[in-house]
């Protein structure tokens, strides 16, 4: 029945199919909200981009959304179509909150609020807070990092590691390479690009504004990581604020296996500048979605900063199985909220200050002052 109702539409006349398309179209365009008055257009300062809330905005067990409702006094709300929870703000400091749903099916929902025609985000900064699985070799639970390239890692050639050649590493590899760890020669049909150089003048600022503070810990996260101490250096320091980058893939990975993958394939697309340090389900499709937006000249890309805080370390410590250690509760969740909170909000409150300077252009610190 499906192939024969194609084929009836493939002989309409010329004329019925632009009607039929246009009937379509603007019935589409009906469920859009009309565009206000210049005047009365929505011109966010900072949109709070997290992806998941345990259940209510305030008031229960909190997920990435509740400390910023909660204490940055986002109490006004307005329904994007498109989005799944209504977007909050506070209507004097110009603070937005979105909750867009996790793994790729994020992007869709930042993509539809960057579409919305109430809304101006020309001069708007756009802050991915968010927590991570945190790779061991560069920080502890409860860290915060933060990104200077977003990687994706869902784009590849893949072969269960059991049938791989003995001297490949895992089964993974670049879209048009012939071993895991050459250099990826991404062929003209693949997507692009494979990963993201987020502005380095703004990060550098960011983290400079930030470096200094004293994260949040709780007796569960030290004892936690007490596992790991002996074998990584890294975690000793505790939870500190950090440069690192943010790997993206809509699978939930983890061990010393994968993790060896996010680091080489943060190597190899960044050529060598990348260093993975923390690892989530949305960064990648974030930026994805603020590009194509930036095209549209609905977004400014040169705003876009992504702040991960470690929840869970991204492999077992020694003597723990993958398979055992990826279904164990986070020790270090509620440290990590607070830390993307903390973080998150020392930042913008830095940003609005002198609100008039950085809405005309983004702040700019030269990297290599703020390189730890």
């Amino acid at each position: 029945m499906q192939g024969r109702a194609g084929m009836s539409l493939l002989i309409l006349s010329p004329a019925f199919r632009l009607l039929l398309f246009l009937t379509l179209f603007t019935a589409t365009i009906v469920w859009m909200p009309a565009a206000p008055a210049p005047e009365q257009l929505h011109r966010p300062k900072v949109v709070v981009i997290t992806a998941f809330e345990v259940g209510e905005d305030t008031g229960d067990r909190p997920g990435e959304f509740q400390f910023w409702v909660e204490r940055e006094g986002l109490t006004e709300s307005i329904t994007v179509p498109g989005v799944d929870r209504p977007l909050r703000y506070n209507p004097e400091t110009g603070v937005y909150g979105l909750v867009s749903g996790t793994v790729w099916r994020a992007g869709l929902q930042l993509f539809a609020l960057g579409l919305d025609p109430r809304f101006d985000f020309s001069r708007s900064y756009w802050l991915v807070a968010g927590i991570a699985g945190v790779n061991p070799h560069h920080a502890a639970e409860g860290s915060a990092a933060w990104a200077r390239f977003v990687i994706d890692g869902d784009i590849a050639y893949e072969i269960d590691s059991r049938e791989a050649p003995a001297d490949w590493p895992y089964g993974i590899m670049p879209l048009g390479n012939k071993n895991p760890l050459d250099k990826p020669i991404i062929p003209a049909w693949a997507p692009k690009p494979m990963a993201w150089r987020l502005n380095p003048g703004l990060v550098a600022w960011a983290y400079s504004k930030t470096k200094h503070l004293r994260l949040a810990d709780s007796p569960a996260a030290a004892a936690h990581r007490a596992l790991y101490a002996p074998d990584f250096p890294a975690v000793r320091a505790g939870p500190v604020v950090l440069l690192g980058d943010s790997f993206g893939s809509s699978r939930y990975w983890h061990g010393a296996v994968l993790q060896r993958w996010a680091d080489d394939w943060t190597a190899l697309y960044t050529e060598g500048a990348g260093r993975c340090t923390m690892t989530n389900m949305e960064d990648h499709v974030f930026a994805h979605a603020l590009q194509r937006l930036e095209l549209l000249g609905r977004a400014d890309f040169s705003r876009f900063l992504v702040l991960r805080t470690g929840s869970n370390f991204s492999m077992p410590p020694a003597g723990v199985s993958a398979a055992a250690s990826l279904v164990a509760e986070f020790q270090g969740m509620l440290p990590a909220l607070e830390a993307a909170h903390q973080v998150g909000s020392t930042f913008v409150r830095a940003l609005l200050a002198e609100w008039p300077a950085h809405e005309a252009a983004p702040p700019l610190v030269p990297a290599a002052e703020t390189e730890p």
